[in-house]
């Protein structure tokens, strides 16, 4: 498999993840870290180091924002717990 194929298909697992996450708004960050070792705002900085290394900037507000599908405090206001 080519460089850029498994690339594409590492994006789209990425953003499958992102939606699955997004449908289980239910599930708060502290169980993610418990469980899994990781959460939503782990994706968005692993994101922001990602466009970094790349040379792209991105800071912590569009970071989680692309990861929440929506701003940080709304989703806060909304869903946690």
């Amino acid at each position: 498999m080519d460089d850029s194929t498994l690339s594409q298909l590492q994006a789209g697992a990425f953003r499958r993840l992102v939606a699955h996450l997004d449908a289980h708004k239910e599930v708060q960050n502290i169980d993610l870290m418990n469980l899994a070792g990781f959460c939503r705002n782990c994706l968005a900085k692993w994101l922001i180091a990602e466009a970094e290394s790349q040379g792209v900037s991105l800071d912590d507000d569009s970071a989680r924002e692309q990861i929440y599908g929506m701003p940080y405090a709304e989703w806060k206001s909304k869903y946690q717990k």
